[in-house]
């Protein structure tokens, strides 16, 4: 085997490898991106409950797009999820500090990972170019050999 194979077939494996990076990276943004959109909202409900009254009627959502009706008790404190499924109550102001805190958060990690996926395609763009210039040379070198190949099997007749 020669070293412009065993280049090509290294190659080939790591394209596939970096392939396999961009999937997970990819599916890792669909996560974060989720929960950018469930903190904004979260944030956005926030900013809602400030401007009600106590014992306005709401809808809570409950899950699968399914609503329960609900009496606004007090507008002062919410129960928030700091994590490991702990909940502390907390006034709207630090309530709304700790999402933003979380979507700033959040977002510089989106914000990562779309570098790093940049860069894994830009390695695969690399690698693809350079496997088709392999793949020319290594074409070309068996039309040469080919060509060779047929000379040698000629046979001349001489008077």
């Amino acid at each position: 085997m020669s070293n412009e194979e065993e280049k090509f077939r290294r190659l080939t494996v790591e394209l596939r490898m970096l392939e396999g990076t961009v999937e997970t990276v990819q599916a890792r943004m669909n996560i974060v991106n989720s929960a950018l959109t469930e903190l904004s909202f979260a944030n956005m409900t926030l900013e809602g409950l400030e401007k009600e009254k106590q014992n306005s009627s709401l809808l809570v959502p409950v899950g699968g797009g399914s609503y329960v009706k609900a009496k606004l008790e007090s507008a002062d404190t919410v129960i928030i999820g700091i994590g490991a499924g702990v909940a502390t109550e907390r006034t709207i102001n630090e309530a709304k500090e700790n999402i933003g805190k979380r979507i700033a958060d959040v977002e510089k990690t989106r914000d990562a990972l779309q570098q790093q996926l940049t860069q894994v395609i830009q390695k695969i763009q690399e690698g693809r170019e350079e496997l088709q210039e392999l793949t020319a040379k290594l074409s070309n070198r068996e039309e040469k050999t080919e060509g060779v190949r047929k000379a040698k099997t000629r046979t001349w007749r001489t008077r």
